[in-house]
């Protein structure tokens, strides 16, 4: 069963700055859970039909220019059935004034009031991002992740294979890492993943026969990232003579990862393999892809040859 991830009010508030008008006593209480957010306007007229209780109201000018109009008896009559739906918070953007009956009508109800100055497009849109990664599906997988060219790069395979030594030396190239050995990946819409390392060992990594480093300290602030959209998956093996691998590359492979499809390579991994050279070419060859050539195709097209240029979607054991 998928698990359902919250984020604390308090959090929101500090990310943001909002100005806390009510905040019910209980610390911790409010735990927000929907990455939506709603502009009540039919819900003030009194259509609550489809009202999801879960989402944080956003109060703009308009919200508030209804309200100002009606008799004040009619306007304290629909704030009261409208905190009676109880939902977590009410934000007000634009620096407004909040009625007197709103606010008595959050304390009543155990609803967080807040403001703030921002207007309500620009609000909202920050809200929404902000909500959308911090309430993501995600999943914690053992491996590397770096960022080379602009290409977010997830190294897997076995213990011992060399993921940590090859993260060194695309980091001495001038690339970034991100994570080392916990991936933590976050579906953040429907068409992008992203990775970052859970904060207690971000930035370390371990080199058997050294031991612990931390990369940001030993090669500076331009040698890491906090987070990064995962391009492509690298799966790191040791090499099998019996096994054929892909010397074209007209074959286009892809992995399923939170639902959503990443294009995948078998780097085979033996003596005398540079495979931080290897790693480079792949991100660069993946963005050319990525902006419609490939290397391949022309090569055959040149040699007078069929092209096909096939997809095929595996269900690998990455993991």
């Amino acid at each position: 069963m998928a698990s359902t991830f919250t984020v604390d009010i308090d959090k929101i508030v500090r990310e943001f700055g909002l100005e806390v008008i009510y905040m019910p006593q209980e610390e911790g209480s409010i735990l927000i859970s929907s990455a939506d957010v709603n502009r009540p306007g039919l819900n003030l007229a009194g259509f609550t039909e489809y009202f999801d209780k879960k989402r944080i109201q956003i109060f703009g000018l308009s919200e508030i220019a209804y309200l100002q109009q009606l008799p004040d008896e009619e306007r304290k009559k629909r704030i009261d059935n409208f905190f009676k739906l109880k939902f977590p918070a009410l934000i007000v953007t634009r620096g407004l004034d909040i009625f007197t009956e709103i606010l008595e009508a959050a304390k009543e109800n155990g609803v967080a009031c807040l403001r703030t100055s921002d207007n309500t497009s620009s609000f909202l849109s920050g809200l929404l991002s902000y909500l959308n990664v911090e309430l993501a599906p995600r999943i914690t997988r053992h491996g590397v992740l770096i960022e080379a060219y602009g290409e977010g790069m997830l190294i897997l395979g076995e213990s011992g294979v060399g993921k940590s030594e090859t993260a060194i030396e695309l980091v001495k190239r001038g690339h970034r890492l991100i994570a080392d050995d916990a991936v933590e990946i976050r579906r953040v819409s429907n068409r992008t993943l992203v990775g970052t390392s859970p904060e207690n060992i971000r930035h370390f990594l371990e080199l058997r026969g050294i031991g612990i480093i931390n990369a940001r300290r030993l090669f500076g602030m331009g040698a890491v990232k906090v987070t990064e959209k995962i391009d492509m998956i690298v799966k790191l093996e040791l090499w099998d003579p019996k096994k054929a691998y892909d010397r074209m590359g007209m074959e286009n492979e892809y992995a399923t990862l939170l639902g959503i499809q990443v294009p995948c390579l078998t780097i085979p991994v033996k003596p005398g393999r540079n495979l931080a050279i290897i790693l480079e070419v792949a991100a660069m060859n993946n963005r050319q892809k990525k902006m419609g050539y490939n290397a391949a195709q022309e090569l055959m097209q040149n040699l007078g040859m069929p092209v096909e240029n096939s997809t095929s979607v595996k269900n690998w054991d990455l993991f």
